[in-house]
């Protein structure tokens, strides 16, 4: 069965000086059994969080990695500088492939980094606007997959736990939402390029999450899709109620299909 699983990206938002108590509110507040759930600071507030979270279920994260271990790159953050800080990682954001130009060869060297230092990756692909408009949406997500992937074993990424993140770049921050089914049908087309890319039945297995503005009211829908297996939430992780009623809603999903595994 796969997790269900609740990331927040605060993007670059909070400080040192507050991070930490937003991030042990958000950790009280959402107790909910079943739901792994993973906070992803700025770089300059992840030991503030570490801290705040000791005591608590819920992992960090970095929000990006730099693709070589050290060298001449300033102001870059290399996957080895984030030991003792977070276990898990942001890779190929929206933001970061339009505002860093990152393309799909570079993040797969990332997914390398992350993978060799043992941060469990989280991958994000998704479509503009224009290209779902002419009919492109899963070819260019399928093209995302393979250009990231390539050169990576399945099994290797199953076993550091790869988590996929479908983000419908022109349902972010626009004001236009994409529906339950939009999502759906794209994570079965998420799963089916794995499978055709030789993943096999491990495609299966990959948790693929909703990335397009998540918030405590229309989580539900996205929930209710059995191959969605949670949220990376944007602007409504920096809020703890929010994130309570997100957390809440992802708990009667994993009880739910707990239940039907038997």
């Amino acid at each position: 069965m796969r997790p269900v699983i609740i990331a927040a990206n605060w993007k670059m938002n909070t400080t040192p000086g507050d991070a930490g108590a937003l991030a042990r509110t958000i950790a009280e507040r959402t107790r909910e059994p079943g739901v792994v759930r993973v906070i992803c600071p700025p770089y300059v507030c992840l030991a503030a969080v570490r801290d705040a979270l000791e005591q608590e279920d819920v992992a960090v994260g970095a929000q990006n990695v730099h693709h070589e271990l050290a060298g001449a790159y300033t102001g870059e953050v290399s996957a080895s500088m984030l030991a003792g800080l977070a276990t898990w990682v942001i890779l190929g954001h929206s933001e970061r492939r339009r505002d860093a130009g990152e393309s799909d060869a570079l993040i797969g060297r990332k997914l390398g980094r992350a993978l060799a230092s043992g941060l469990r990756p989280i991958l994000c692909v998704g479509e503009q606007l224009a290209e779902r408009e002419a009919g492109r949406a899963a070819r260019v997500v399928a093209d995302q997959l393979a250009g990231c992937l390539a050169g990576h074993d399945p099994a290797a990424l199953m076993a550091a736990g790869l988590v996929i993140a479908y983000e419908p770049v022109w349902a972010i921050g626009t004001g236009r939402n994409a529906s339950g089914a939009d999502a759906a049908a794209m994570t079965d087309d998420i799963r089916a390029t794995l499978r055709a890319g030789g993943w096999g039945s491990l495609a299966d297995g990959v948790p693929v999450l909703y990335g397009g503005s998540a918030t405590a009211a229309n989580i539900g829908e996205f929930l209710a899709q059995p191959g969605i297996d949670g949220a990376l939430v944007g602007g409504a992780s920096l809020k703890a109620d929010e994130m309570a009623g997100i957390v809440a809603r992802a708990a009667v999903t994993a009880a739910a299909r707990a239940a039907a595994a038997g």
